[in-house]
């Protein structure tokens, strides 16, 4: 994406932000809640600019860490394992309808049953989050490497390449692009489903942060500024993906 039209696409949300707060305020739109509900961006900025240097860029790194976490935890758990699923047929076979079945399942649900097991902290949020990108990056890798072109799996195995070789040279790097793909579609997933953990039994996080400043202290000015934050983190991490892709996959991009 061009960096012009980046900055075209952000210059009109943040203009339609501040007509709806205009026809919000002005009372234009029949609401029944008080005209105060929504806060231009001219109001928030200021605001998130002078707490982020504070609480809000504390809850923000904590934010942060947990999602890192979690993406680092479900490659080193998915990738060897989908790679493993795509290179044997029967083990495909045998763990497919497992995968079928708990896949659809929304991870949200668990929320709940993964705070009681794991506790409060950080922990219980890096396992929900993990459990959502493990089906994903899971399902895509070992499609990856099922569909392998078997004349260049013979030619390498022609060359003396052993199944560690395999691994490493030609289902690994094959496997890449569907890696970054699935980190890419659930990055938005992930933040979504981080803002729901971290409104059960913490006092860190942006999800708690946002809960508080909306629905207990009624500071709307701070609450869209923590989810201007959470907004700005869901975005950092889909351009870190991108970059990441740029990095590892240069033939996706070769004209």
């Amino acid at each position: 994406m061009r960096k012009r039209d980046l900055l075209l696409g952000t210059l009109f949300l943040l203009a339609a932000w501040e007509a709806l707060s205009w026809l919000v305020g002005s009372g234009v739109l029949p609401l029944r809640a008080r005209t105060n509900i929504l806060p231009g961006p001219l109001e928030v900025f200021p605001v998130f600019l002078a707490e982020l240097p504070t609480a809000l860029g504390g809850h923000f790194l904590v934010s942060l860490w947990r999602v890192l976490a979690s993406m680092l935890l479900a490659v080193l758990l998915a990738v060897p394992a989908g790679l493993v699923m795509g290179q044997s047929p029967g083990l495909n076979r045998l763990l497919s309808p497992l995968i079928y079945l708990t896949y659809p399942v929304p991870k949200v649900v668990l929320v709940p049953i993964v705070v009681l097991i794991f506790g409060v902290g950080d922990l219980s949020k890096i396992v929900v989050i993990t459990l959502i990108l493990f089906f994903q990056i899971l399902v895509l890798v070992r499609d990856a490497a099922a569909n392998l072109r078997p004349e260049l799996l013979q030619s390498v195995r022609s060359l003396g390449a052993g199944r560690r070789a395999l691994f490493l040279y030609v289902y690994l790097p094959a496997s890449l692009p569907a890696v970054l793909t699935a980190l890419r579609v659930s990055v938005g997933i992930a933040v979504a489903i981080l803002y729901v953990a971290e409104l059960y039994a913490t006092r860190q996080g942006l999800g708690y942060y946002i809960f508080l400043q909306g629905s207990s202290l009624f500071d709307y000015p701070a609450m869209y500024a923590g989810i201007m934050a959470m907004a700005l983190l869901g975005l950092g991490l889909y351009f870190a993906v991108d970059w990441l892709e740029r990095r590892l996959c240069p033939w996706e991009f070769a004209q």
